[in-house]
């Protein structure tokens, strides 16, 4: 069964788990974090000051924040606590949002071991306070999910958000295999900048034939709105075409990108440093697609 891409997808689809929303719900859909140990290999580090900037901004203006998969850098680390000590700041703020409900979680590839509900408790309920000598809670009664469906309460309408690797066997069902690789061989090349051929995020092919496959998948499904990650690629379709999005990732060069949900209409937007005319840095909000009415999308 799972030999199938657009199985795969069905899969995820019929189990995703469903939230309830409507013209008043704000979302922030981020995907692709990779944090990781803020070593040379940790791409996530160079934008961790536009990430942290935006994830407050999120927080005092009441949006929900919803994580598309490989928010950490599972296989290039193995311990997630060696994630946490690099970012703690970004994961206290995260804490906060997940204190009010406002905190959703879906796994992929390089954080796959978040599919396990034991191994999320052992390592996200709590972390140990060093300060404090002892244990204080993180994340707790956390849970990750393949996949999210946002169904409007009036329209009925709804969004499936999943990481988008499940249109990839080898990064799905032969996922150990590829960490593997990436421990042992990819991450000493990518400190001296040689980036894995076989990720659909370095890869213009790989990502095309994600693409396709989800585009396959939509049209059979009577154009089913759907969001992934993943390949890194943002994307925000013209309305009449295949409703598929992406919200790209935060680790492009010195930018993140996102997907806000606000009074029904969906926007991509990019997050970066910018001048001002007298030379001061500042980070901006820019966006790059919409604001577009989701029930266009239909």
């Amino acid at each position: 069964m799972l030999f199938s891409s657009q199985s795969r997808i069905n899969r995820a689809f019929k189990q995703a788990v469903i939230l309830p929303f409507d013209d008043t719900s704000k979302f922030i859909i981020f995907s692709d974090c990779h944090r990781g140990d803020n070593s040379f290999a940790d791409e996530f580090s160079n934008n961790k000051n536009i990430y942290n900037h935006a994830l407050k901004y999120y927080y005092k203006n009441n949006f929900t924040y919803c994580e598309l998969g490989d928010g950490d850098e599972l296989w290039e680390n193995r311990k997630f606590d060696t994630i946490f000590r690099a970012h703690e700041n970004i994961y206290q703020l995260l804490k906060r949002f997940h204190l009010e409900h406002r905190l959703h979680m879906i796994w992929g590839n390089h954080d796959m071991v978040y599919s396990d509900p034991v191994y999320v408790k052992k390592h996200l309920n709590a972390y140990f306070d060093r300060k404090l000598n002892r244990d204080m809670p993180l994340f707790p009664f956390i849970r990750y999910h393949e996949a999210i469906r946002l169904r409007h309460t009036t329209s009925a309408q709804e969004l499936f958000l999943v990481h988008g690797h499940q249109a990839e066997f080898m990064n799905y069902v032969g996922w150990r295999f590829h960490r593997f690789l990436v421990r042992i061989l990819w991450r000493p090349l990518q400190v001296i900048g040689i980036a894995d051929p076989t990720s659909p995020a370095k890869n213009y092919k790989e990502t095309i034939k994600v693409e396709r496959r989800f585009k396959r998948w939509i049209m059979a499904n009577t154009n089913q709105f759907t969001m992934i990650g993943h390949t890194h690629r943002p994307r925000f379709p013209e309305v009449g075409e295949p409703a598929l999005f992406n919200a790209g990732s935060c680790v492009h060069p010195r930018s993140i990108t996102g997907m806000e949900i606000e009074n029904g209409a969906i926007t991509l937007i990019k997050w970066q440093i910018a001048t001002t005319d007298d030379g001061v840095l500042q980070i901006v909000r820019i966006p790059l697609e919409g604001p577009q009415k989701l029930n266009e999308f239909k």
